[in-house]
């Protein structure tokens, strides 16, 4: 086949949209098919666009074996106020246009693109009904809800009706449209989606390169932060709006006087400057820079307990990436979401759930854990078994293209 995917995250971006993304393309390209990716240069979490990328407004890059991609310029703010996000999810749509346009030449069968950024939505129709095309958007984050819900943008008004008619009006002209939870697909009925032309598409794992490590077993974090006596409370990822990490500071400061436990937080994002802030002198905290792939198993085996935070009324708009990675590791996980939602339903029987932005909940949860370990090894085994059973990679990816190749009429 040849696919077309258009999103504004891509490898070699190192979390989040832009690693699924390009862990796709790149498998799609082993199986044999004709890729081609537009995208932007790497800037994610950091808001920032990589110093190698620069000085350059559109880069072709190829290398046998692999996608075809195409960078394409766009405005990336330093401090991503509700405003500044748009323009900046705007400006990609306008930066790839002359590309998306010239690739309906080469003739996809089919366009897929990612949510984020909906501004493209229009763009990938556009390509696939002049190419002829079959057409998939694949929701990674409602974002137009998202920024409504979370407060980014006012959740009332003409604004609002008219985002939301807008997205609902594009979303039923795609031939399929998917997303990465069952909860997030369901929120794709309630904007008119009929249920036949939806896919469950979850975000996977390599469940052979992140595995558990015995937990007497020596650990390169732990030595190298002197740490090897600790009970470690680990977050890792995106340290941005949606992921609640106003509660971390304060949480570590109710165990400052538990010289057992630690705290690692790791990773970069929007609200690093104010976390380093908010934990300084703290002598129970070390904030570590995002770590590369090849130190991710490492990581996440460092940890005794994982956390996921997100604030409230988001774990039904978007599933946390991390997750994923999280559960593999065969360590228990304590989620900060609310009851009956989609994150909530993965991680019980695998970790611990406490409603969102309750801070007494979640220290009580993490005392828990640091007190009772043969939960913590329950816990963990039931993650791991979770991620193997629905989570692998190679599974997910087979029934993907399955569906793709359903698409796609036969010679």
């Amino acid at each position: 086949m040849r696919i077309l995917i258009y999103g504004l995250n891509y490898s070699p971006e190192l979390t989040g949209i832009g690693k699924y993304t390009g862990e796709m393309a790149s498998w799609l390209a082993g199986r044999g098919h004709d890729v081609h990716v537009v995208t932007a240069p790497p800037y994610y979490p950091a808001w920032s666009i990589r110093e190698d990328y620069r000085g350059k407004l559109y880069r072709t890059e190829k290398v046998p074996g692999e996608p075809v991609v195409y960078r394409t310029p766009l405005y990336v703010p330093a401090q991503p106020t509700g405003l500044k996000r748009m323009v900046h999810l705007f400006s990609f749509m306008l930066g790839s246009l002359p590309v998306m346009l010239r690739q309906t030449f080469w003739e996809p069968e089919v366009v897929f693109t990612v949510e984020p950024t909906f501004f493209g939505a229009p763009l990938a129709l556009l390509v696939a009904q002049t190419a002829g095309a079959a057409s998939w958007l694949h929701v990674q984050d409602f974002e137009i809800d998202a920024a409504f819900d979370l407060g980014l943008l006012p959740a009332k008004g003409l604004i609002h009706d008219f985002a939301l008619g807008l997205e609902g009006f594009f979303t039923r002209a795609f031939t399929r449209v998917s997303s990465i939870s069952q909860k997030m697909v369901e929120r794709a009925f309630t904007k008119g989606v009929p249920v036949d032309r939806t896919v469950l598409f979850p975000n996977w794992v390599d469940v052979d390169a992140i595995h558990p490590q015995p937990h007497d077993a020596p650990n390169s974090f732990r030595r190298e932060l002197g740490l090897e006596d600790k009970i470690i409370v680990l977050y890792s990822g995106n340290m941005g709006a949606k992921q609640g990490l106003e509660l971390l500071a304060p949480l570590a400061e109710t165990f400052e006087n538990t010289p057992c436990v630690h705290f690692l937080f790791c990773g970069d994002g929007a609200f690093r400057p104010q976390l380093e802030t908010l934990v300084a002198h703290r002598p129970n905290v070390t904030l570590l820079p995002l770590q590369p792939f090849s130190r991710l198993n490492d990581l996440l085996n460092a940890a005794d307990i994982h956390l996921l935070p997100q604030r409230a009324g988001a774990a039904d708009l978007v599933m946390p990436s991390k997750l994923t990675g999280m559960l593999s590791s065969g360590r228990p996980v304590i989620a900060t979401a609310d009851a009956g939602t989609q994150v909530a339903h993965v991680v019980e029987g695998s970790g611990l759930v406490v409603p969102a932005e309750d801070a007494p909940a979640l220290h009580a949860a993490v005392q828990r854990l640091i007190d009772d370990e043969p939960l913590r090894q329950q816990l963990g085994a039931a993650a791991r078994r979770y991620a193997v059973e629905h989570l692998g990679k190679e599974q997910v990816l087979l029934q993907f293209e399955s569906n793709l190749q359903s698409l796609v009429p036969k010679a």
